[in-house]
């Protein structure tokens, strides 16, 4: 368990003051907010941390939001006058006191020598001329909360505690930044959602270190981590050891406590490609890892059979049903070949079902029980377009299983201690969310349906990462809605109970369905644009906050938890599996 060296707290009256409290008629402290003129030189930064006495010898901690400087100039008019009617090249004839002011957010009060003696904290406003100075590491945790997972930790003698990330503040000094494992992987809440500009945001680096955290934190035994490489190969290489980590790096991951290794028990699975039937090689982005697996679809695969039902053909449909003609059709499909039906006995193939009968003759559309011919035209001509005329070779007559695995065989083997990485990135949209779909609907299947015996033998947590979440899971229903958004709404809202965690990122919050995001506990929030950070997607960040996101630096991240009483910035080691030369760009 981490050090959290709380009782430090005690000795941070020996700080440098770096300023004090100030109150003004117009501008009064109050029980959310201080602001604090700074001494001459001295250098403060948004999202900094200080420390302020407070009454009864507590301290008050407040995250820094704004600076700004303050003249006794009554107007810019008269700075303009003063400088010889604006030539800058002179002495202003009226030298101007000023001062720099910061604006803080309170975060929270505590009292260093009895800390139980005001357990809701004095919340007064801060009082005017009351000294000001950085917080420490110790003070930095208070401020946030994150000392009570460690007073859990040692009542109950289990780690809560993931490292995050570090704090840098303006003066140096550095704080580790940690989750709550109750928040991250259940039961009090879960999800985890990272949005932000790509390339600039670093989303799949944090995705992949926070998960590598997790894991060394919380015990990789228990655990099964299902990635989805989205693209090029970034996540085809996570089992090799990167070779150029710089000593900054490898001092970053020490001082939190982590190891700076690649994934184990990796286990690839790459898809079927159009000329993988006479070279043996999978339709993926370069030349793929040493070892792999390589799955496709048959029509029997997408429709499955009575013990195993498959993700469905309705995967694969992606137009507008409004008198869901089209899912009544699919819906009577399936249960026919599912079933064998006597009218469905004969269809085994995607051949069979789009050229034969009950559903055509002769090539001509025919009626089937109350859906019109017209309407199984229509279904006919998407499906061709799917699986025939516009598929990457995903889509097969029939699999052979020594040479093409299933997919959800292949999940529902998984083990915990186990990262299975399923390539999509050369994929169409379609396949993409069939491929996405059976995933979810295989890993939530196995746990909301096993009985108590079975859940034994299962993975006590499962970690889904996925990347462009918005194609999947869109804010605003349209033409192209994802049709596997139903199984992501499910597993965000009920996934803390039975075991399945989603990690997921994308570029624009907004674009996200709300209820997803309102599910995931944690955010975190890269480089953005003003205009995507007006959306109420983001409004639980705090108005005065929003500006400093537009200009985050790579590897900056706003991380917002449960736990933190306020976002704060983050920084991160990069993971430490090997870059081809295109994965860092996140």
């Amino acid at each position: 368990m981490p050090d959290s060296k709380i009782d430090g707290v005690a000795e941070q009256g020996k700080s440098k003051v770096i300023g004090q409290a100030s109150a003004t008629e117009r501008e009064p402290n109050s029980s959310e907010k201080f602001c604090l003129w700074l001494a001459t030189d001295e250098i403060l930064n948004p999202f900094d941390i200080v420390e302020a006495e407070q009454m009864a010898g507590t301290r008050t901690f407040g995250l820094v939001t704004n600076i700004k400087q303050v003249t006794d100039a009554p107007s810019h008019l008269a700075n303009y006058i003063s400088s010889d009617f604006g030539n800058p090249a002179i002495t202003p004839q009226t030298p101007r006191q000023g001062v720099n002011v910061a604006e803080v957010n309170v975060l929270a009060n505590y009292d260093p020598v009895e800390p139980k003696r005001y357990p809701a904290g004095i919340y007064m406003p801060v009082q005017n001329g009351a000294p000001v100075s950085f917080a420490v590491e110790a003070g930095i945790h208070i401020a946030l909360g994150i000392d009570k997972m460690f007073e859990y930790e040692k009542e109950h003698r289990e780690r809560v505690t993931i490292p995050a990330g570090l704090i840098q503040m303006s003066n140096g000094t550095r704080a580790r930044v940690f989750l709550d494992k109750r928040y991250v992987l259940g039961p009090e809440g879960a999800h985890i959602n990272i949005a932000g500009i790509s390339g600039l945001a670093t989303k799949t680096s944090y995705a992949m270190f926070l998960i590598q955290s997790i894991l060394q934190s919380v015990g990789a035994k228990d655990i099964a981590v299902i990635l989805l490489n989205v693209k090029q190969n970034d996540l085809l290489v996570i089992d090799r050891p990167r070779r150029d980590i710089k000593p900054e790096q490898l001092e970053m991951w020490d001082y939190l406590g982590l190891q700076p290794q690649p994934f184990t028990n990796v286990r690839y699975l790459l898809p079927w490609g159009k000329q993988t039937q006479t070279t043996g090689m999978p339709n993926c982005f370069g030349e793929p890892p040493d070892q792999f697996h390589i799955y496709a679809y048959s029509l029997e695969d997408v429709v499955g059979n009575r013990s195993h039902p498959g993700p469905g053909l309705g995967l694969l449909i992606r137009v507008p049903d409004p008198w869901d003609t089209l899912g009544a059709l699919v819906g009577e499909i399936q249960q026919g070949i599912m079933n064998g039906e006597k009218a469905w006995q004969n269809v085994r193939t995607w051949n069979n079902l789009l050229n034969g009968p009950p559903l055509m003759d002769k090539g001509i559309p025919q009626k089937h029980n109350q859906v019109a011919a017209s309407s199984v035209g229509r279904f006919i001509r998407i499906l061709r377009r799917v699986v025939v005329n516009h598929q990457s070779g995903l889509f097969v007559e029939q699999r052979s299983p020594r040479r093409a695995a299933n997919l959800g065989e292949e999940i529902r083997q998984i083990q915990g201690g186990q990262t299975v990485v399923v390539d999509i990135a050369n994929l169409t949209d379609e396949e993409r969310s069939l491929v996405f779909g059976h995933i979810i609907k295989e890993v939530y299947g196995m746990y909301a349906e096993a009985t108590i015996d079975e859940r034994h033998e299962l993975p006590r947590k499962v970690i889904i990462f996925v990347d462009e979440l918005n194609k999947y899971a869109p804010a605003r229903r349209s033409e192209g809605e994802s049709s596997v958004i139903e199984y992501v709404l499910d597993i965000a809202a009920r996934g803390r109970s039975l075991g399945v965690v989603l990690i997921s990122a994308e570029q624009f919050m907004s674009e996200v369905h709300p209820q997803v995001i309102g599910n995931c506990a944690t955010r975190v929030i890269g480089r953005s644009d003003a205009s995507e950070l007006s959306d109420p997607a983001y409004r639980f960040i705090p108005q005065d906050i929003k500006a400093h996101l537009t200009r985050l630096d790579k590897g900056e991240l706003l991380l917002s938890h449960p736990i933190y009483r306020q976002p704060v910035k983050i920084e991160f080691p990069i993971p430490a599996y090997q870059a081809i030369g295109h994965e860092h760009l996140g």
